[in-house]
């Protein structure tokens, strides 16, 4: 075991080599004793799992306290030590941690579906203060997840099931891709076997000739950007199993059918050079039409910045995202990559944004009674299939896909959403439950004596309208 905490230890200095490693080889060590013993369902011994959470969280290069809550997760709930012992021997924001995931796998324990869908909305009411409490438990379910086979058949089925619908979505929401697709692609393991082993030996089959054409590609964009002199350095991928799988099913198509399976991605220094690098592609290689998504100029909700293309290659597609490297960094660590930066001197001037929407939602549903209602909404709001819609003024709302102009109203004001009185989009009167596209420009129409109806519910699509309408709703005493 002690070429764990080596490759801890190591693991931490890479990303922060002049900060003291005492507190987390003490961690290491305190766990390691209360664990003795033990073993997993796989026969392994229990302590490997708390190193193997430690080394998927030091991917995210997270803080020290973090790794050292992430080694002792499991000491409150499977021995004897208590919250109290980790504050004394640690520190509070340690402890807390560590209490705030025994909770959660206290939680977790139940088959019943109402029960699970109300244990989720208790844990995320309960972790939202300290948001590192999630990425632990993510990168809890990551490592439980590889090692599925040693329970019972019906309960791998659930925690795969669990895992795709809302682990896998928080991560995404959070911006660790890295780990959403890791736990997008165990959970199909599982939930699809046939589906997941024939795209496997597919996506082997094809990658010999995939690997050629990428490798041909990269040399001659590299020969175009440096003949432009816009600095960059390329990276390449394949899609996970999961979304090509999710492709097949809803464009109907085979796999042989699949076309971009191959990705690039242009890392430059700046916005300007972000733009510069997608005329220099236009211009040397053909673009697919209807491709284009600019998420520089209108960020995704969990703050990811990107320009999306896509070009044909020797018969092939290939998608390019174009950044910079500070977006690269979000993208590649989410929420992850502030705490990154706490103890030095740069802060993520952005952090409170990305916290912000999971904060909000909370407080808007803290007084939802139904776990099914919750959830749900849930699954709505973090959903990131997403569309602009513009004000008349050009500002830009960003709205999950299915949105209506009542949720484009209150993501405005209050006011103007209980005041909602009809909407115009793109010049012509719709009704309330209309679903609005991206680019459509919306103005609504108010009036003073107007005020929501139980009826609104059915049109609002966001946590934050049903919210409002809810509390108008309540403070007229309207029964809900």
């Amino acid at each position: 075991m002690q070429d764990y905490l080596k490759r801890i230890l190591e693991g931490f200095k890479s990303y922060n080599p002049t900060q003291d490693t005492s507190m987390i080889e003490k961690a290491y060590h305190f766990a390691e004793t209360a664990h003795k013993g033990q073993k997993r369902l796989t026969g392994e011994d229990f302590f490997m799992h708390c190193c193997e959470v430690a080394l998927i969280l030091l991917e995210h290069k997270l803080d020290a306290d973090t790794i050292c809550a992430a080694l002792l997760h499991d000491t409150v709930e499977d021995t004897s030590t208590t919250v109290a012992d980790i504050e004394k021997n640690f520190n509070k924001e340690i402890a807390l941690m560590v209490e705030g995931l025994t909770k959660i796998d206290k939680l977790e324990n139940t088959s019943n579906d109402e029960q699970t869908m109300e244990n989720w909305r208790k844990m995320l009411i309960a972790v939202s203060h300290d948001m590192r409490i999630i990425l632990i438990k993510l990168a809890d379910r990551t490592h439980n997840m590889k090692t599925l086979d040693a329970l019972a058949p019906k309960r791998r089925i659930e925690k795969a099931q669990e895992t795709i619908n809302l682990y896998a979505p928080l991560a995404q929401r959070l911006g660790m891709f890295s780990l959403k697709n890791e736990l997008e692609d165990l959970s199909f393991k599982y939930l699809q076997p046939e589906e997941y082993k024939n795209l496997v030996a597919g996506v082997a089959k094809r990658s010999e000739s995939l690997e050629k054409i990428l490798l041909s590609f990269k040399e001659n964009l590299d020969k175009v950007l440096v003949k432009e002199q816009i600095p960059h350095r390329l990276l390449s991928r394949v899609k996970n199993y999961y979304s090509i799988h999710r492709k097949m099913v809803k464009q109907n198509i085979s796999f042989e059918q699949i076309q971009d399976l191959l990705g690039v991605r242009i890392i430059t220094e700046s916005k300007l050079d972000c733009y510069r690098a997608l005329g220099a592609l236009h211009a040397n290689f053909k673009p697919v039409s209807g491709t284009f998504t600019d998420y520089i100029a209108m960020p995704k909700m969990n703050m990811y910045q990107s320009i999306h293309t896509t070009v044909f290659y020797e018969g092939q597609l290939i998608e390019v995202q174009i950044r910079t490297e500070e977006m690269h960094r979000t993208c590649e660590y989410g929420i992850a990559a502030h705490w990154r930066y706490k103890l030095g001197t740069k802060e993520d001037p952005h952090f409170d944004e990305k916290l912000n929407w999971i904060r909000q939602w909370i407080e808007w549903q803290r007084d939802l009674t139904a776990p099914r209602e919750f959830i749900e909404s849930f699954q709505t709001d973090i959903n990131l299939s997403q569309i602009f819609v513009f004000t008349p003024m050009g500002e830009v709302k960003v709205l999950p896909e299915h949105a209506t102009p009542l949720d484009f109203a209150y993501s405005i004001h209050t006011e103007i959403g209980d005041h909602y009185a009809g909407a115009l989009v793109n010049g012509k009167m719709v009704k309330m439950n209309h679903e609005l596209k991206s680019g459509d420009i919306c103005t609504i129409q108010t009036r003073k004596n107007v005020l929501p109806s139980k009826q609104w519910l059915e049109a609002a699509r966001t946590a934050r309208a049903r919210s409002k309408i809810k509390v108008s709703l309540r403070s007229r005493g309207i029964d809900l």
